[in-house]
């Protein structure tokens, strides 16, 4: 507070009352409605912790309809996932998808009671044919001994504030027929290929980002055509302040992502493929978000064939790739 001016702190004083009259709140989310068939940026808002202890973990199970799910990472917080079957198939990007995250779990943070902070899924709504409301069940974790749930769903034409501790909602509202027959044409066209020696380089693609994300993924295939293995040693770009190589992984049907520092190996006469779920290149904090149908200038860097610039395109926040995106 040394270094603050009297305008700056009595704005800060003014947040904290604000926020100090919502000591008692519950957990909710920061947007209650969303259209059917949109992309849904799940802003989880926990506004104090566990009767004066600090929030240790925020646990957030996520609600059939609710898919292609993609957790924010949160700095100073380990982020884990849990993966399971949905109940029925879902059309995404005319792709039939199954299964995907069903639980984020952010650990190891400290968040102190008189604080206030927010925990980010971005994920596709379901195109539903009529008006409906999704929950969102919230724990947090106070230590080994001490929890605060928001995990209460209301019975058919129950009240939610008369429970003690609701389930975040959303309503979503279903889309119209003129909405449902209104998507455009798909995007065929084909990107040239790129060659870093004997690497051939193809199907570069980004996430688009919802407004205010500040970390995005990208994918790409890489196929060795030397008789030398080659190794993928690092990436940059202009639109974001650094990109780091990742792996994802199943572990106890947990999934958990972590920072390959010593790149990946292209072998001799082989293809790896860096997509959705697995291998995949991290964008970290990117000065704007990526937008469906831009493209996006990547330097890739190879141990043997050197820097090549590749142009990444913009698919949907769910892509699997940048084929037949709407």
């Amino acid at each position: 507070m040394k270094n603050m001016n009297s305008a700056a702190f009595a704005a800060t004083l003014l947040a904290f009352t604000c926020l100090s009259g919502a000591a008692h709140a519950h957990a909710t989310l920061e947007q209650d409605e969303a259209k059917a068939g949109s992309t849904y940026k799940a802003i989880l808002r926990v506004p104090h912790g566990c009767d004066g202890k600090a929030t240790t973990a925020v646990t957030l199970k996520l609600p059939e309809g609710f898919v292609s799910a993609q957790p924010m990472p949160k700095p100073g917080w380990k982020t884990e996932v849990v993966k399971g079957d949905y109940q029925k198939a879902y059309t995404v990007h005319g792709k039939e998808v199954r299964s995907g995250i069903t639980e984020v779990r952010w650990t190891s943070g400290n968040l102190p009671d008189d604080f206030y902070d927010e925990f980010v899924v971005v994920g596709k709504l379901a195109n539903l044919d009529k008006d409906t409301v999704l929950y969102f069940p919230a724990t947090q974790l106070c230590g080994a001994d001490a929890s605060v749930a928001w995990t209460e769903i209301p019975a058919e034409g129950q009240d939610p504030h008369d429970l003690k501790g609701p389930a975040p909602q959303l309503k979503v509202i279903a889309a119209s027929a003129d909405e449902h027959a209104g998507h455009g044409s798909h995007d065929h066209a084909a990107q040239a290929a790129v060659k870093a020696g004997s690497i051939d380089i193809s199907g570069p693609f980004l996430r688009a980002m919802v407004p205010g994300a500040k970390v995005g993924g990208g994918f790409v295939t890489l196929e060795n055509e030397g008789k030398d293995a080659d190794r993928l040693v690092g990436a940059s770009s202009p639109a974001a302040r650094r990109v780091e190589i990742h792996e994802m992984t199943m572990e106890n049907d947990v999934m958990r992502m972590r920072q390959l520092k010593d790149g990946i190996e292209v072998p001799a006469g082989g293809k790896v493929e860096l997509k959705p779920g697995g291998l995949h290149l991290m964008f970290m904090d990117v000065a704007k978000p990526f937008r469906e149908g831009d493209t996006v200038p990547v330097t890739l860097e190879f141990e043997k064939a050197g820097k090549v610039e590749v142009m990444f395109k913009v698919g949907a926040a769910g892509a699997s790739s940048t084929e037949h995106q709407h």
